[in-house]
């Protein structure tokens, strides 16, 4: 099989390693990397679960190989804490909002959320609904990821209900 060097900045940190040809982003991430907060869902980029940011931008990371993410940045569910692990204003907001259940879904949702938010900080129900359009959740029926992502907001630009 053939490999190749990769060199990736991974939340904010170097990281570098011989990859098969290919490997996918999401399994040099859950494997190479050892971030497992990625979660491999439909591996045809319909679910979202794979999720994380490509220089700011959501992608699927099941539908890209790690040689195609050459040089760039990578931001994974990891990512969005804090430094100290503690919890992001949006992650916090998902927990109150009890906007997970079996959890799933829940990294790929709040990649989309906060790379809305970053774009959009004031973002309307209808934003929020359409940016969490691509990412599939079977259990909690998305009002309270609305609920969680309208919170979040709130709370980090001071946005009126």
């Amino acid at each position: 099989m053939n490999r190749q060097a990769v060199r990736l900045t991974v939340n904010g940190k170097p990281w570098h390693g011989e990859v098969p040809t290919r490997l996918t982003l999401v399994d040099c991430l859950r494997e190479e990397v050892g971030l497992t907060g990625t979660h491999v869902g439909c591996e045809h980029g319909v679910c979202g679960a794979c999720s994380v940011l490509l220089d700011g931008e959501p992608v699927r990371s099941c539908l890209m190989f790690a040689v195609q993410a050459d040089g760039r940045a990578i931001t994974t569910v990891e990512g969005l804490a804090a430094p100290d692990g503690a919890l992001s204003p949006l992650q916090d907001a998902f927990w109150e909002c009890h906007a997970l259940q079996c959890g799933y879904c829940t990294p790929g949702m709040l990649i989309a959320a906060h790379a809305l938010i970053a774009r959009n900080p004031a973002p309307s129900d209808g934003d929020i609904r359409e940016a969490l359009a691509g990412n599939l959740c079977r259990c909690t029926g998305y009002q309270q990821i609305v609920d969680a992502v309208r919170l979040a907001r709130r709370r980090m630009g001071e946005v009126p209900p």
